[in-house]
């Protein structure tokens, strides 16, 4: 390389490194911390979290909430979606059995247990979640009504076909609700 092309090469790397630490408030810096300022809810972060498919940052977040907010029927279902989205079924299970038993539990946190309960292999128990969900929701939720509906199937299908074993799929519906879908 030519000395001449040295020295532009040089002199362009120091003005760019007498650039990196200017932080502008337009450029793709984040913005400065303002100590004074509001935290944003815990739940909403999890939520967005949740949409952005970053399910251990959204646990994390979920966690942080249920510290302050205490282990209410939202907190709870949001610790049991999160784990759905981390596939950890036991521990979804767990945490939507406690939100339906708080008494506030929304169709939506049932429809979440029942998919848990079906991908664990407890058709009859989802079967009647399902049924709690529909009948919660007024039957108003397309969703709902079709885990239902793949719930009862998969009941009167008695004869092991390891075929039909493959056939579900969990997807995942908005921020907080689930539904098992036919795999082509």
């Amino acid at each position: 390389m030519s000395r001449a092309r040295l020295a532009i090469v040089a002199a362009s790397l120091l003005a760019l490194a007498g650039c990196a630490g200017e932080p502008r408030p337009e450029g793709p810096y984040a913005p400065p911390i303002d100590p004074a300022g509001e935290a944003v809810d815990g739940l909403v972060v999890g939520h967005r979290l949740m949409e952005a498919g970053e399910y251990e940052l959204a646990l994390e977040a979920f966690q942080r909430a249920a510290a302050q907010e205490g282990l209410t029927a939202e907190t709870l279902s949001a610790l049991g979606t999160a784990n759905i989205g981390l596939g950890r079924l036991n521990q979804a299970e767990d945490l939507l059995r406690r939100a339906t038993d708080t008494g506030e539990a929304w169709p939506e946190v049932w429809n979440n247990l029942g998919v848990v309960l079906m991908e664990r292999g407890k058709t009859a128990e989802a079967a009647q979640i399902f049924r709690k969900a529909y009948a919660l929701d007024n039957g108003q939720s397309d969703a709902i009504r079709d885990n239902l509906r793949l719930a009862l199937d998969k009941m009167e299908k008695t004869a092991y076909d390891r075929r039909s074993e493959q056939d579900y799929k969990l997807v995942r519906r908005g921020s907080s609700e689930y539904l098992i879908r036919r795999v082509p």
